[in-house]
């Protein structure tokens, strides 16, 4: 019987959970398939978090510091896991790297795969270099300078058009990514505190800035720094003939078409479901749902279990997920691993 915990995924979920177990004396391994700790707030070079406003290579360096700092923690980068045996409380798993541990649960905090907004070709992504996704906008927020690819001109006006990959049954994406309308609230008036001269557009179906966020970000967005949102279905993205982009559509709310020209024009791209998913459900011996999600096991008792005994997953992996929220369930499934482990120990003595 082992009292080690692995932890797949070194984002926001993972970091976290190993935190959480390394903090109550067990000891975790920490495996990474990429070169560096971070998930996708440092892979994709993200700003400004939300809802804390703090720069995403601050918070989350943190928390790769604090377990970088524990003795408790083992860490494996570049690393993938490549078998699974065993049951709850007794698991031999196989690395990448040729090494192969024991330990008594598992925790996946293996998170998302950003929307490919290529797949939704219309709207003028890999056709027009002005067209961008919310992840390349923050890394120019982040480089303190907001101008178009193109020809490095200050932009008079930013489009941001909500749902690109989320609530679109044609191209296969049923569910609402959660997160997108207040990112981009947020990433409005980012631009607006860099280049106040520039114009920025919402273009939405619905707002989703749930909870708290709504004074925060919706309100404040369109009261302090005048970002102006416009209810609209959007056809297509295409060129003027003065080398402007052209934002064509239906303006729903007054039912006549639009045809508005912008400098640059952002998708707000949603939450896939990881894109190694289907791996991992071999590897780990557990379910996916319909859209290709971790699935959960049974909710109410054995919160954050899969549909393996000794597997717990939360973030991200179950479902568009927002930060803050990714790293309480982290904590949780700390909780929940070492409390089980303890109930087989006991169960055995």
């Amino acid at each position: 019987m082992s009292d080690t915990v692995l932890v797949v995924g070194a984002g926001p979920t993972g970091l976290s959970a190993a935190a959480g177990v390394a903090s109550i004396g067990k000891k975790v391994v920490l495996v990474e398939k990429e070169a560096v700790l971070g998930g996708a707030p440092i892979l994709s070079g993200y700003a400004k978090l939300v809802p804390s406003g703090e720069w995403a290579k601050d918070a989350i360096g943190r928390m790769v510091k604090r377990v970088e700092d524990s003795p408790n923690v083992t860490i494996h980068k570049s690393t993938k896991v490549v078998k699974v045996e065993g049951e709850a409380g007794n698991f031999t798993v196989t690395l990448s790297n040729g090494q192969s541990v024991n330990v008594g649960s598992i925790i996946l905090g293996t998170g998302f795969t950003h929307f490919d907004s290529i797949n939704k070709p219309e709207w003028g992504f890999g056709t027009y270099e002005d067209v961008l996704t919310t992840t390349q906008m923050e890394q120019m927020v982040s480089s303190g300078k907001i101008a178009c690819p193109s020809d490095g001109r200050v932009p008079e006006r930013v489009a941001i058009l909500l749902c690109v990959g989320s609530r679109d049954r044609q191209i296969g994406r049923e569910w609402c990514s959660k997160i997108c309308c207040t990112v981009s609230t947020n990433l409005a008036m980012e631009i607006k505190e860099i280049s106040p001269q520039t114009d920025v557009f919402i273009y939405y179906m619905d707002i989703r800035t749930f909870g708290l966020y709504e004074d925060k970000f919706y309100w404040k967005s369109q009261e302090e720094y005048k970002t102006k949102f416009v209810k609209a279905r959007i056809a297509e993205v295409t060129k003027s003939a003065d080398n402007r982009l052209l934002v064509k559509g239906e303006d729903t709310l007054v039912k006549r078409p639009i045809v508005i020209p912008m400098d640059i024009v952002v998708h707000a791209i949603g939450m896939d479901p990881s894109e190694e998913n289907p791996e991992l459900a071999k590897v780990f011996g557990i379910g996916l749902e319909k859209h290709g999600f971790v699935e959960k096991g049974e909710q109410y008792t054995s919160s954050f279990s899969s549909t393996r005994r000794g597997i717990y997953v939360g973030g991200a992996a179950l479902g568009p997920e927002d930060i803050d929220t990714s790293i309480s369930h982290g904590l949780a499934m700390a909780m929940r691993a070492v409390g089980d482990m303890n109930a087989l120990v006991q169960k055995a003595a």
